[in-house]
């Protein structure tokens, strides 16, 4: 198992240590350092992570992984219902990176009978091959139906036991996070969901929740406006905003950089993947693209709140 350095353990309680993760990309001599987040719990997390879900859900990661990791990526997200933990703990090893070099997420499925959120990492842990994660959490409310605030007591106890670092949900609507926060002694550091320019106005019930309880939002289908909602509103203010963006920075800016570096200006964790070298190493490359303006921002919130389009309609029920 990949062993965790004591000088890592952080309580959920301490103050943020803002800290950057640095990697060499392939074909580049730079290295190039991913900022990072503060999470409410005092832990930093990278602002960008490939994920082992979508494209990769129920089949082998462990070339994914490798080429994410050989090409710069340090936070890799799974999940128990991908069915490919195992692979990509064999990924990671293949690697040959440090368990201090990276930062890991899962999550909490359906609890099977006698099981709990503690014991289910314990079996993900066996599986990604590591003693620890660095953010757990529960992935659908829908599977903790009357069962939430247990669930999430359980999560806390994960914790504590030094199982994760941090703790979170995901597709939690704003009622599921009123629920859990009634009994919380740790608020959930995360909220992963469906986010892009075509949900952003749904999302602010949640938003104000999370801004509240300082809960970073991470997006999952980020890019769908581009690419799964193509011909949209949004098409020609994102070209006109990636030809100014190219003029400025003198080297090419993508479509998807444009947006991406919307959510990351919006202090989103971007959750993306990709089976290509080139265009995982452009989505890292995002963070050195220039800021939009607040003008460009706001036209891009204006325009995407013109359509009401969510891609991923198995995951959240915010209609």
């Amino acid at each position: 198992m990949l062993r965790r350095p004591a000088s890592l353990v952080l309580k959920w309680f301490e103050k943020p240590n803002i800290k950057h993760h640095s990697n060499h990309f392939a074909g580049r001599s730079s290295i190039m350092t991913i900022s990072t987040l503060p999470l409410n719990d005092g832990n930093q997390v990278p602002w960008i992570a490939f994920g082992t879900g979508t494209a990769l859900f129920r089949k082998d990661a462990e070339d994914a992984t490798r080429l994410a990791l050989d090409n710069g990526f340090t936070h890799l997200d799974g999940a128990q219902v991908y069915g490919n933990e195992n692979t990509l703990g064999s990924g990671i090893v293949a690697s040959g990176k440090s368990r201090s070099e990276l930062f890991i997420t899962t999550k909490l499925g359906q609890l099977q009978p006698g099981e709990t959120p503690k014991s289910a990492l314990q079996e993900s842990l066996k599986q990604i091959k590591v003693d620890y994660v660095d953010l757990y959490l529960v992935n659908h409310a829908s599977n903790h139906v009357g069962k939430l605030k247990e669930v999430w007591k359980g999560m806390e106890e994960a914790q504590k036991a030094g199982l994760t670092k941090s703790i979170g949900v995901s597709n939690f609507t704003a009622d599921h996070l009123k629920t859990i926060l009634e009994i919380a002694t740790i608020p959930p550091a995360v909220n992963q969901v469906e986010a892009h320019p075509y949900v952003w106005q749904a999302l602010q019930p949640n938003l104000a929740i999370h801004d509240q309880y300082k809960i970073v939002t991470s997006s999952f289908g980020g890019l769908s406006s581009l690419f799964r909602g193509k011909g949209g509103p949004l098409d020609p203010v994102i070209e006109q905003i990636r030809a100014r963006l190219e003029k400025t920075r003198g080297a090419p800016v993508s479509d998807g950089q444009v947006l991406n570096k919307w959510l990351q200006q919006k202090g989103v964790l971007v959750v993306t993947t990709s089976s290509k070298a080139e265009r995982i190493r452009e989505y890292l490359d995002t963070q050195n693209v220039p800021e939009l303006t607040s003008e460009e921002i706001a036209l891009i919130d204006t325009i995407g709140g013109k359509l009401h389009k969510r891609y991923f309609l198995g995951h959240w029920p915010y209609e």
